[in-house]
């Protein structure tokens, strides 16, 4: 059974060193589907890899695994304000410390009890594939919450926007002005729409558009709507109070409806104590008709 589980492991090691192999020495092709989005502008470049730190790993491990990042992903790094190639570096790190500790526990035990390997190859590839899925699932555990944290975010920033429009200030410099309040992600990634927007010489209205369509905001979309009427001469200043308004509004109905949510389930708790101290009194009857 122990030279089975040898072979086992052993040929899985081979056989992912030659994937790995393969991987490095076969040059590295675009799907034409993304060349040709990328000529069209449906696609933006992606950012080349950084040549210090360990973005360099997970650049030279997301070139080598030639896997499209799905747009999921994409918009969970975004928000999380976390480069792609800083994702695959977790992934990277997290896959050779499942590899690595068990082996070491492994030649811990073979020196003090005298066991074998076979018990620590097999564990090293599970926890090496589970590490390198590891940052995916975390990522997608705390989306929930930087989603609302996001939303946080974007109700401020209508708070600025609105007291900017207040101040006499046009839609556009509205929004720059408002932006470059914060550094948090939500705002700088609203700046890079807006300075694209200008480098571009377009309205900043569409760029917000599908920068909350991208992110999954839709009231980032609603407020670009809204400041898209400057362009009609309307007044803005009542419509945009009463939609931030209605936003927040909405936001807090959310929060009520979770809180309730979180209050329900630890009604269940509270109750299970109860129902053991009923249980005290109803055993000893049950058990004297049973014994008759």
């Amino acid at each position: 059974m122990n030279a089975i589980l040898v072979a086992i492991g052993s040929g899985a090691l081979i056989g992912f060193g030659l994937w790995a192999l393969a991987g490095l020495l076969l040059p590295v092709r675009p799907r034409l589907c993304d060349a040709l989005d990328l000529l069209d502008g449906r696609l933006d470049a992606p950012p080349e890899p950084s040549v210090a730190g360990i973005d360099r790993l997970g650049g030279w491990l997301r070139v080598r695994l030639r896997r499209p990042v799905p747009a999921t992903t994409l918009r969970r790094l975004r928000i999380a304000g976390r480069s792609i190639n800083r994702h695959y570096a977790h992934k990277a790190v997290g896959a050779l410390a499942g590899l690595v500790l068990p082996a070491l526990l492994g030649a811990a035990l073979a020196v003090t009890l005298g066991s074998g390997f076979t018990v620590p190859a097999a564990a090293g590839l599970a926890l090496g594939v589970a590490g390198f899925f590891l940052p995916d699932l975390l990522l997608r555990g705390a989306d929930a919450e930087r989603t609302e944290d996001a939303s946080e975010s974007l109700l401020t920033y209508f708070d600025l926007v609105t007291l900017e429009r207040l101040a006499n200030s046009s839609g556009s410099q509205s929004l720059r002005s408002a932006a470059a309040i914060s550094d948090t992600t939500v705002f700088a990634a609203i700046r890079d729409a807006l300075e694209r927007a200008r480098l571009e010489q377009r309205a900043p209205y569409p760029e917000l558009q599908r920068l909350g369509r991208d992110l999954e905001l839709p009231a980032l979309v609603d407020i670009a709507d809204v400041m898209a009427l400057d362009e009609a001469g309307a007044a803005l200043s009542g419509a945009l109070r009463a939609r931030v308004r209605e936003l927040r509004d909405a936001h807090l109905t959310r929060a009520k409806i979770a809180a309730s949510a979180v209050s329900e389930r630890m009604a269940f708790f509270m109750v299970i104590p109860s129902i053991v101290f009923g249980l005290f009194f109803l055993v000893p009857p049950i058990l004297r008709l049973l014994d008759r």
